[in-house]
């Protein structure tokens, strides 16, 4: 089932794109993935971090941070929900230059065969290289979310029953500046760290495009407990000095997705650290990976030991380094 385009360049400098699927799922489930723009870092590859600002009975705003071409941008958008109709429309709030507006929509039709939709109508300003170039990532994106959509809404098992959050906390006897330090500067990890071998790191300065974050691209490779060692891309949104958040973008084999943070809260007499996490298991490579009989629980549970111990060795290192006072899940 591939998905077709629609693309329309009307009065220039607006055009409209349509991208459609079959689907082989009811229409209720997609639709529900999508309402949740909290699981989106886990279902879509560009999406880096989500967050829900606003909501009504049928009014959402939401704050997105994506790859978009080879950048990472952040944007706010005004969704109208439509359940019954199985439909969202979407506009975003301040487009970012060459972008003058951004709207759009979600159909979802049970079939068969069932049909997924999601258009776009947009409109930019400045030299015609701009808005090809808009054109280009819009399509790029737009085809890997509506195939992402149909992936994760045709298979075989809830997808909550793939997805597991959880955290594990410190505290560390240090100011808090220091233990945000600690975090940012990932590039001085393999001298601290005994599971990291090796970091590059790539920092860009905020600015409004990314919502006021620094963003961070890691390329980390990890030592396992049998001596093999996997590497990983992330990249890092950095706010202040309170929050790292980061999306693994080549999660490791057994991961469909793997999202996360990092919280510093200045206490009384010492800092807390949080780190969380919220993975999918690839159901595919379940026995591959961890085991042959290995059930998708259990793999969940494997998943957080693994992931568990790699955040309670930086906080035992943290704390190490700078003062301690324990830590723990």
């Amino acid at each position: 089932m591939d998905t077709t385009t629609q693309l329309r360049t009307e009065d220039s400098p607006t055009r409209s794109a349509e991208h459609v699927t079959e689907l082989a799922a009811p229409a209720d489930r997609a639709y529900g993935l999508i309402e949740d723009v909290g699981r989106w870092p886990l279902l879509f590859a560009p999406c880096i971090w989500s967050q829900e600002l606003e909501r009504t009975e049928d009014i959402q705003r939401i704050r997105l941070w994506a790859v978009v071409g080879l950048q990472v941008r952040s944007w706010t958008s005004r969704r109208v929900l439509d359940p019954a109709g199985r439909r969202i429309d979407f506009a975003q709030e301040d487009p970012a230059p060459p972008l003058t507006s951004m709207t759009g929509h979600w159909t979802f039709e049970d079939g068969p065969p069932g049909r997924l939709e999601l258009g776009h109508r947009w409109s930019t300003v400045g030299e015609p290289g701009a808005a090809d170039r808009t054109a280009a990532a819009l399509d790029a994106n737009s085809n890997a979310e509506i195939a992402a959509l149909r992936t994760w809404a045709e298979r075989s098992e809830e997808p909550d029953s793939l997805i597991l959050s959880f955290s594990d906390h410190g505290t560390v006897d240090a100011p808090s500046a220091d233990v945000h330090d600690f975090l940012y500067r990932a590039d001085l990890w393999p001298r601290h760290l005994p599971h990291v071998a090796g970091v590059d790191l790539e920092t860009v300065p905020a600015d409004a495009t990314t919502g006021g974050a620094e963003v961070q691209t890691m390329d980390m490779q990890t030592s396992a407990a049998d001596g093999s060692t996997h590497s990983t891309q992330s990249v890092r949104l950095c706010f202040g000095k309170e929050r790292i958040v980061y999306k693994q973008t080549t999660p490791p084999r057994g991961l469909l997705a793997h999202s996360g943070e990092w919280l510093v809260t200045r206490g009384p007499d010492v800092t807390r650290v949080t780190a969380r996490h919220t993975v999918a298991i690839d159901p595919e490579a379940v026995e591959e990976v961890f085991g042959a009989g290995t059930t998708i629980a259990r793999a969940k549970e494997r998943a957080r030991d693994i992931i568990g111990a790699n955040s309670r060795a930086t906080l035992r290192a943290m704390s190490e380094r700078l003062g301690s006072t324990g830590g723990g899940r």
